[in-house]
């Protein structure tokens, strides 16, 4: 016995509390963001990226198919644009036909974790995406197709790939399918990872650890951390007991509180995680919508014109080809379709604290390409200008009411980027409103839900959508407080 300490060992702290502490703390590779965009924009300047329009008949490497019109790679593999048909007897438009891209193969968007000194960093990529609208933006350490980490392009491996493919050594903090865009995918999916590693890992070019408290502040800067990154940031368990334990300092330490109370179950909430996932399942149940894949060249109220595929009314999204000179890819270069929407959404969660308990109001929306039917959508979703044509009534419920709100009630405010890999300049603006506690619209198909009810749901596919998967991850960068002069509006005590 000599020798053994009789000590006992501290148990492991919680997951969701070191991310909590990687959420208020600075990083251990850059001391502060001004060095981080110096990093950034050096990356920028050695890894630059051409990208020109290019007609649809001239796309090297892409066909159209002759008995249906839909635009394919000659390999068979990567993606594909298809028709699909819509019919909704309960929606505004009872019935239409749009473009639609079809990509059934499951991708990896896979964010690697790291204690330095103790707090939780994240391995970020520097990437270029050809649908970009400033270039290079902040995306997960693996950002990869199917088509892509098998080598079908023929081009250099995925770094880091392997971490994602096996995690028998190392520690999986998230592993869910999760959808994309339902109204531009048809039932596409990816698989959102965050692995924690304890070994050495090498930091590659073009690679750099981040806290979560810089990612948060980062946010808040247009255009910057992409889709896919918030998409993977918002699976991160945040919430378990013990999440408002410690109350926040510094402005809007009120509304950081509630924050906080809300991603710990024990807190409660207005509607039972019971009662919510009965009510989804009844929607879903309920909802009459179908979507069928048709050949591209029956699409109805589309026309191939002009090297491209637009609406005849002249909104919502045209198909355009690109063609793309790449510096630091796995390919140097390549041609693609996209889809270039007309112009910049409106994506809003409205908040609001019951009992001193922050809650988010949910939609329960129905979309072509959704797997399972009805996702739970922000509040707000939609292109305003893709209503003007169409009775008032139709436009989307409380969209005046976020559009309209006094820089008093917003809490998050910063357009940011989608999925640059198939979308061309898609952007949408990005808000959380705080309403009065009082405040209920009353309307069918909407529920006030607490943050971890939210978190409970991420951890499984098909019931939060990508728009409020980004929304999460913003929500929840609210829980850091950003220093003065930051982008984001400060919250009020």
């Amino acid at each position: 016995m000599a020798g053994l300490s009789l000590q006992a060992a501290r148990p492991p702290k919680p997951t969701h509390l070191r991310i909590a502490e990687s959420a208020v703390s600075g990083g251990a590779r850059f001391a502060d963001l001004g060095a981080f965009h110096a990093w950034f924009s050096a990356t920028a300047e050695r890894t630059r990226m051409r990208v020109e329009r290019v007609p649809l008949d001239r796309l090297d490497g892409w066909l159209t198919d002759p008995a249906t019109g839909n635009l394919v790679h000659r390999s068979g593999r990567f993606f594909s644009v298809e028709g699909v048909e819509v019919r909704d007897p309960d929606g505004p438009v009872p019935s239409w036909s749009q473009p639609i891209i079809h990509q059934p193969e499951v991708g990896i968007l896979g964010i690697l974790v790291k204690e330095f000194d103790g707090v939780l960093h994240c391995l970020m990529q520097a990437k270029n995406e050809p649908g970009n609208c400033n270039g290079l933006q902040l995306s997960p350490t693996v950002q990869a197709t199917r088509s892509n980490y098998t080598q079908v392009h023929r081009g250099r491996p995925v770094p880091y790939l392997d971490y994602f493919r096996d995690t028998s050594r190392h520690s999986v903090l998230a592993d869910v399918r999760q959808s994309e865009q339902g109204a531009w995918f048809y039932r596409k999916r990816n698989r959102n990872m965050i692995v924690e590693v304890t070994e050495e890992v090498e930091e590659l070019d073009g690679f750099c650890w981040l806290s979560l408290g810089q990612l948060h502040e980062l946010l808040t800067v247009p255009d910057l951390v992409n889709m896919d990154a918030r998409t993977v940031l918002s699976c991160l368990p945040f919430s378990g007991p013990g999440a408002g334990s410690e109350p926040p300092a510094g402005p809007g330490h009120a509304f950081r509180a509630a924050l906080a109370r809300s991603c710990d179950p024990a807190a409660g909430a207005l509607h039972g995680t019971g009662e919510v996932l009965s009510w989804i399942t009844d929607v879903r149940s309920l909802t009459d919508l179908t979507a069928e894949r048709v050949p591209l060249d029956r699409v109805r109220g589309w026309h191939r014109t002009g090297g491209r595929i637009t609406h005849e009314t002249g909104r919502f999204f045209d198909v355009v080809g690109v063609g793309v000179t790449a510096e630091g890819r796995e390919v140097g270069g390549w041609m693609q379709p996209v889809i270039e929407p007309h112009g910049t959404g409106v994506i809003a969660f409205m908040v609001k604290r019951v009992g001193g308990v922050l809650h988010a109001l949910v939609h329960a929306r129905a979309e072509p390409g959704s797997s399972d039917v009805v996702e739970l959508a922000p509040t707000v979703q939609c292109t305003p200008e893709n209503y003007d044509h169409l009775p008032a009534g139709a436009r989307p419920p409380l969209l005046e009411e976020v559009l309209g709100a006094g820089p008093e009630r917003i809490r998050f405010d910063t357009v940011l980027s989608e999925e640059g890999g198939r979308f061309l300049n898609a952007r949408n603006r990005y808000l959380i409103v705080e309403t009065g506690e009082d405040a209920d619209p009353g309307l069918p198909g909407y529920r006030w839900l607490a943050v971890h009810q939210l978190g409970e749901l991420l951890r499984h596919s098909y019931y939060v959508n990508v728009q409020a998967r980004s929304l999460v991850a913003c929500l929840h960068s609210l829980s850091t407080p950003l220093p003065t002069g930051s982008r984001a509006p400060r919250a009020p005590r």
